[in-house]
């Protein structure tokens, strides 16, 4: 999707109007040259009726600050001991880079305002060590916060936190986002980070179910960098609360923002707290999808042109694979019962979302589908992709002789000389 293209930002719109997203921003991402755009995009955010709280760390500054004053911080992102010169740095550097952050809201018209929503106690002595004024989240001002939300007003949120008698301390910015989300209910919680999202050994995850981040989380956090396993623990911790999408963004990266909420495949990393993705059958609104889908597949020679209404009239035979309710992939069988024999046809996946599986689970389901209609074999014809089928599928060559006479006869007059391929079918069960 090009981010210039409204139609394709407004498809969104209907299902994030009046939601809430929570903006978790990294210290060093907000006195990037990039946090310029990112508030552009939460203008654009907000245009569109969307909530926005904006939460901001504020380690990279405390470092800064810290280096500058010849101070040694005990601990910079408020996962350890903060002791009172740290906290000094703490609440000078947040609230620097809290009037930044308004200071840049307002030259995009957007009203916003700091807040003290957050209120905390102190941690107290962890493993025998006290942590001195590092506080923990005891609970959200959800009031607060709904009623500048209701005003059109941005809530901006420092890594700080009150108690009732007056005292400050430290919180760690993502688990103040992760509870501002959980306690505002909110649609998405989106860190913008330093990095392209998570990797794990190395590999960059696209998305990922929140029960399979939790198992990495408590067995194997050594596969993370050092500095994203808060954001792999919180971004679980925030799904298993309630928050149906976590992304992980690199907030350096222009449009960044803008891209990984608008367009289905995204740029970072999707934590999802339930199965974001499914194999249906087509219905009527869908031909256009699958039309555009099969596009550069037609026009390419890979799959043969079928004409909406050649789709209309097989319509039940179509099935669409989803992710959030987008189309990003599609395939049918078609039967011939008195072969006993189906055809897999018209299997195509959106090049934004190669190499993630998408195919194969489509022959699969293709598969499992013959089986439960008694089908003894099934058949492919490709022009270009046999290999894949070969390989991955589990298919073997055969001839144009072992089509059934129906389709041996359009395969006759369609001079595409497909290689024909078939697949022996075990009864299930």
């Amino acid at each position: 999707m090009k981010l210039t293209d409204l139609r394709g930002i407004l498809q969104y719109v209907p299902q994030f109007r009046e939601k809430t997203f929570i903006l978790a921003v990294d210290g060093g991402i907000v006195t990037d040259e990039n946090f310029g755009n990112i508030l552009l995009d939460v203008a654009v955010l907000r245009s569109l009726n969307i909530r926005v709280v904006l939460v901001h760390g504020a380690a990279e500054r405390i470092e800064a600050l810290a280096e500058k004053q010849e101070v040694q911080a005990s601990n910079l992102d408020g996962s350890g001991v903060t002791d009172a010169a740290t906290l000094e740095l703490s609440i000078e550097a947040a609230n620097r880079l809290t009037h930044e952050i308004l200071q840049g809201l307002s030259a995009n018209d957007l009203r916003a305002a700091c807040t003290n929503a957050i209120v905390a106690h102190q941690l107290g002595i962890i493993h025998g060590i006290d942590q001195l004024f590092t506080g923990k989240v005891e609970r959200v001002d959800i009031e607060l916060l709904q009623t500048l939300l209701n005003q059109g007003i941005v809530p901006v949120i420092p890594p700080l936190g009150f108690d009732g008698d007056g005292k400050t301390y430290r919180v760690n910015s993502d688990s103040i986002a992760v509870a501002a989300a959980e306690a505002l209910r909110a649609t998405k919680l989106i860190f913008m980070t330093s990095q392209d999202g998570l990797r794990y050994n190395g590999q960059l995850i696209r998305h990922m179910l929140v029960t399979d981040l939790q198992k990495l989380v408590h067995s194997a956090a050594v596969g993370f960098v050092p500095e994203m396993v808060s954001k792999a623990r919180h971004a679980a911790a925030a799904c298993a609360a309630g928050v149906q999408r976590v992304h992980i963004v690199n907030g350096r990266e222009d449009e960044g923002l803008l891209a990984e909420v608008f367009s289905n495949e995204g740029i970072g990393t999707l934590i999802y707290a339930n199965e974001y993705e499914q194999i249906r059958p087509a219905k009527k609104k869908d031909i256009r999808a699958i039309q555009q889908l099969t596009k550069k597949a037609v026009e390419a020679e890979e799959l043969i042109r079928r004409t909406r209404g050649e789709i209309d009239k097989n319509l039940a035979d179509y099935y669409i694979f989803e992710i959030d309710k987008n189309p990003v992939a599609c395939v049918a069988l078609h039967v011939y019962p008195g072969q006993q024999q189906g055809e897999l046809a018209s299997l195509y996946v959106d090049p934004s979302h190669e190499n993630q599986g998408i195919g194969r689970k489509l022959i699969q389901f293709v598969e499992n589908k013959a089986r439960e209609m008694g089908l003894a074999e099934l058949i492919v014809l490709s022009t270009q992709t046999f290999s894949y089928f070969l390989s991955k599928g589990g298919f073997t060559e055969a001839t144009p002789d072992e089509l059934p006479p129906a389709r041996r006869e359009k395969y006759d007059h369609s001079g595409r000389n497909s290689k024909v391929l078939v697949k022996k079918l075990k009864a299930s069960g």
